[in-house]
């Protein structure tokens, strides 16, 4: 039976439409669904601590929607582990979708008002409707993707215009770029770049492939300070042209753009689809609408010449992300290219102190750790950092190269990157060693496995260099992923302290906020919310020999080596990315807070809402998950 039977049918129907579309997803479903799901729901109201149903009762046959109060759920045949709905969410849709019994007991915990609809209906709209599909499928993707696209505050500024960063570059709009044959004379080719006013020309081959770029910029040197110089009305472009030519396809990324774009300093990049090129990207296509660009800053960053320059520099990396996240740009996509910036800050203070002391950075590498090591840094981040230096470094040089990592310790900390509270910086002893003292201390963690083993594993494991011999870190990396894997009781021990990280739920699955000032509301997101994700990530990937840094590249990758469904993987990824955007947000929001990773619960709207709670949720199924595979 409908919600809106004769007499006054009409009335009723329009007002349980305003209520379900003022929550995800009624809001963007198309109106007829709304309409069709209505025809078949049905109010109802239960008593607080009333069974719903549970696995006893076969295949569910019916999706509820809770208008007001809360229901609890239980996996059948446990104590804890439970979980919360409240209003605005539906239960159970995996079950419905999949014709199957739920796997928990489901009870009102308060008293309820809620709307009951015919599960059969449920999958016919569902199967027409692509909107309540993708969320009953893909909830948490779906809520992460409502906030994001609701990222506004005051003074937030002007909305990005172009398309998100995410996208793939064959949604810009196609421009052809100026091209010639290789073996055309410079002469027309420079005459061609006169006409159309641009400062660089492409060679393609017979097929459409780029060759060779040649630019204003390569003239110079090549023509008019050779002896003898070239003869421009003689001399085909393939003489003198740049090549390889850095390219990348359609299919990939804005961001990717940007990225490539910023390391390898130049204004435009080729686009290409099936080996051809077919378009061409600017720097001003990509960041038309920012008053400085990634290129931009990542530039004055290569190019600074002292610490002074550096020290003005980084608030720019800070100001350009907070002007990035308030402007909707996802957390996956923003918290790289931090990284990405703050990597070219610390390369070129690295750079211009070994200079500074006299020091020869063939001899050491920097490298990072923690956050930073992984690519991961937010705005608010301190640091995590070491060297590791040649074997051959005598107790001299030693002295002197931990002389320069703590001046650099201390610039980074005036530059906006606090000082590591735990100590681990290059300029303390235990960060400062040769390339053979850190495999053996690495070596020893895992073997001794006391407390302050996994502390610092924990940590140094995530080494990623950044400047001077990168092949000084490399047998490092390698032997965290090559030998990791053999030393189970260190993995179990592991998985010992991921297990005592309690995402921020209480027992019966609600958003538990910290215990302290009664005015308060907040939840510690790193501490007990994405360090879940980061330790799972780390874990998994020492488990099976995972080179890979990134936290989402690890939950991916583990996943497929677990024989874990797309579906579950996706939403590993997603929940981490939920909590760091989140954090963002946080630290956006309060810049000069003591603990910026602090949120406020009372600021948070109901998207939100529902999405940390999603977000800590599947924290602690994967820490279930390990749970059972390691601790049994």
């Amino acid at each position: 039976m409908g919600v809106a039977p004769a007499p006054g049918a009409s009335d009723r129907r329009a007002e349980w439409r305003a209520r379900l579309c003022r929550h995800a997803p009624f809001g963007q479903m198309a109106p007829a669904s709304v309409d069709a799901l209505l025809d078949a729901a049905c109010p109802v109201d239960i008593a607080a601590g009333q069974t719903i149903f549970g696995p006893g009762n076969g295949v569910a046959a019916r999706l509820w929607w809770i208008e007001d109060g809360a229901v609890s759920g239980l996996p059948a045949g446990a104590r804890d582990g439970g979980f919360l709905l409240e209003a605005g969410e539906m239960f159970p849709a995996a079950a419905v979708l999949a014709r199957r019994p739920v796997t928990s007991v489901y009870r009102a915990s308060q008293p309820l008002r809620a709307l009951e609809f015919d599960a059969d209906t449920v999958r016919r709209v569902a199967a027409t409707d692509a909107v309540l599909a993708d969320f009953m499928n893909r909830r948490l993707q779906h809520l992460l993707a409502l906030s994001v696209a609701q990222t506004t505050w005051a003074g937030a500024g002007q909305v990005l215009e172009q398309q998100p960063f995410e996208s793939p570059l064959s949604a810009l709009p196609r421009r052809a770029p100026v091209a010639v044959a290789p073996g055309t004379l410079l002469h027309e080719a420079l005459s061609l770049m006169h006409q159309r006013r641009v400062g660089s020309v492409l060679a393609l081959d017979a097929q459409g492939v780029a060759v060779g770029i040649l630019t204003r910029g390569d003239l110079l040197p090549k023509i008019a300070l050779r002896e003898p110089p070239p003869d421009i009305r003689h001399t085909p472009v393939k003489a003198l042209m740049t090549e390889p030519v850095l390219t990348l396809d359609i299919g990939q990324s804005v961001q990717e753009a940007m990225l490539l774009m910023s390391r390898a300093d130049i204004r435009h990049l080729p686009l290409t689809e099936n080996g051809r090129v077919v378009s061409i990207v600017s720097e001003h296509d990509l960041f038309s609408l920012q008053r400085r660009s990634l290129r931009q800053i990542g530039a004055g960053l290569r190019s600074a010449g002292d610490v002074a320059s550096l020290r003005t520099l980084a608030p720019e990396v800070r100001a350009w992300a907070r002007q990035l996240l308030a402007q909707g740009v996802a957390a996956r996509t923003l918290v790289p290219l931090v990284s990405h910036l703050n990597d070219l800050l610390t390369q070129r203070l690295v750079t211009l102190l070994a200079a500074d002391h006299g020091l020869d950075l063939a001899r050491a590498c920097w490298v990072a750790f923690g956050a930073e090591g992984r690519g991961e840094q937010t705005i608010a981040t301190d640091q995590d950092n070491g060297l590791v230096l040649d074997d051959a470094v005598d107790d001299a040089e030693h002295a002197r190269w931990m002389a320069m990592a703590r001046h650099a310790n201390d610039v980074l900390d005036a530059c906006g990157y606090p000082l590591c509270k735990g100590g681990v910086m290059a300029g303390q002893p235990r960060c400062c060693l040769r390339q053979g003292e850190w495999a053996g201390h690495m070596r020893l963690w895992m073997t001794r496995c006391e407390p302050e083993d996994l502390l610092a594993a924990s940590t140094c494991f995530d080494l990623r260099p950044l400047a001077g011999n990168a092949t000084l870190a490399a047998p490092l990396r390698a032997l965290v992923v090559d030998e990791a894997p053999r030393h189970t009781r260190f993995l179990r021990l592991l998985a010992e302290s991921l297990m005592r990280l309690r995402p921020a739920l209480n027992w019966h699955g609600g958003v538990a906020a910290e215990a302290g000032d009664a005015a308060q509301e907040w939840v510690d997101l790193k501490l007990r919310g994405s360090f879940v994700f980061v330790g799972a990530g780390r874990f998994f990937a020492l488990a099976h020999g995972i080179d890979a840094t990134t936290t989402r590249d690890r939950l991916l990758q583990a996943g497929t080596a677990l024989g874990a469904a797309e579906r579950e993987r996706q939403t590993w990824a997603g929940a981490f990315e939920a909590l760091q955007m989140l954090r963002l947000r946080a630290q956006v929001q309060a810049p000069a807070a003591e603990n910026p990773n602090r949120l406020d619960l009372r600021t948070l709207d109901d998207i939100d809402r529902r999405l940390l709670k999603e977000a800590l949720r599947v924290a602690r199924q994967l820490q279930q998950r390990i749970a059972l595979d390691w601790l049994r």
